[in-house]
């Protein structure tokens, strides 16, 4: 793909509509903090637990945004909570739609930063990729968004308002009192957008339980999938905290390559980060992990690699299935993607060791919507090869 050709696909920019507001947002509160604003706000404290519960089934189970939409309760009351209140979720900036049905989402938040929002349609399933910062402090060396310097995290509003934002954009809120359940567009979530979620760690955690909310979003736990770098001390608080399943960008099978490509390894190596993952299966009950692994020419797709990463997952009695990603070129990027035949005999040599090891094919590469290339839009500015060649110290 030529970087610098125009997109062809529907490409939609929508006008600014974010004005300053006093009220306080709904969004992104749990059911306790949701009561409790309530409370402070002059619901009776004997009534605030259903008032929330009310509440929280319009916003999150139906979609609605409007409190005079919210029938089930009094209309002076409703008139009392547009005051006060409000539901408001990230404003839709532009969206690419790929020529696979891919789409990605410019997003602006508070303080008029920018996300990049991507949903994968596929047969059966929907996937959502969300973003967890603005920006990345991770620095690895192949991703796109990792040259965009961290901004600041994403609070719980802006990170479930990215799911709420694109079931608008799919119209598939249910009408009231109907079903939430089969069928769906969009059926499940990875935290593989920008940013470490890891990184922050409370934001995510509540936006999730508000997915996996049954009165709300209604999305299981084994419906959510959380991508890490990396972030050992993290690891067992997701387990006990979010309970959703894990993925982990691990990329190398030495802490020489790794430290590299991904330099938190710096920090926790590939020994301290298997041992946390050795545990999190049995601490959530959950089947294996995902090793997502982007596969770059003559640094770490050898079949010596693969035998390695084998031998790994083996010594340390990790149930897993390994991602592996044909590299999506990027402008500057120093590295090229490994040729289909070095791919295949890699992925062979797992499979027959018994791991699962599918090859993603690539989605939305000419929207730049696939692996390792979002960056928002207003943030794009070019690093040289030589400038990127020296940060990865190649």
């Amino acid at each position: 793909m030529d970087p610098s050709a125009p997109i062809t696909q529907d490409v939609m920019t929508f006008p600014r509509k974010e004005t300053p507001t006093d009220k306080i947002n709904l969004v992104g509160l749990t059911r306790d903090a949701l009561r409790q604003v309530l409370i402070e706000n002059g619901t009776p404290e004997k009534q605030a637990k259903m008032r929330a519960g009310q509440i929280w089934q319009w916003i999150y189970q139906w979609g609605v945004r409007d409190f005079a939409e919210m029938t089930n309760l009094a209309k002076a009351y409703r008139a009392e909570l547009a005051e006060k209140f409000e539901v408001r979720v990230p404003e839709v900036v532009s969206k690419q739609v790929s020529e696979d049905g891919t789409r990605k989402y410019l997003v602006r938040i508070n303080g008029g930063h920018e996300v990049e929002v991507v949903y994968i349609p596929e047969e059966g399933r929907g996937t959502l990729c969300v973003s967890s910062q603005v920006g990345c402090t991770l620095t690895c060396s192949f991703c796109h968004t990792g040259t965009q310097k961290l901004v600041r995290n994403l609070t719980a509003a802006e990170i479930v308002g990215q799911v709420m934002m694109a079931r608008d954009d799919l119209d598939e809120w249910p009408e009231k009192g109907a079903a939430n359940d089969g069928g769906r567009l969009l059926s499940n979530i990875v935290l593989m957008g920008m940013g470490e979620p890891l990184y922050n760690f409370e934001n995510v955690r509540d936006a999730m339980k508000i997915v996996m909310d049954g009165e709300g979003i209604a999305l299981g736990r084994r419906r959510i999938t959380l991508s890490t770098s990396g972030v050992v001390p993290e690891i067992h608080r997701t387990a006990q905290e979010i309970g959703c399943l894990l993925a982990v960008s691990f990329h190398a099978t030495t802490d020489e390559t790794r430290d590299v490509l991904v330099p938190i390894n710096k920090k926790w190596n590939i020994e301290k980060l298997l041992e946390a993952l050795s545990e999190y299966p049995k601490a959530t009950n959950s089947e294996r992990i995902t090793f997502e692994y982007v596969m770059l020419k003559g640094i770490n797709d050898t079949d010596e690699d693969a035998r390695r990463l084998v031998q790994l997952l083996k010594d340390y009695q990790i149930p897993a299935k390994i991602n592996l990603i044909p590299f999506n070129e990027w402008p500057g990027s120093p590295y090229e993607r490994s040729s289909n035949n070095r791919i295949r005999a890699f992925a062979t040599i797992l499979m027959q060791a018994g791991y699962a090891s599918p090859i993603r094919t690539p989605r939305g590469e000419d929207i730049m919507a696939a692996c390792g290339q979002l960056k928002s839009a207003t943030e794009r500015a070019r690093k040289s090869r030589k400038q990127i060649e020296a940060d990865a110290g190649l």
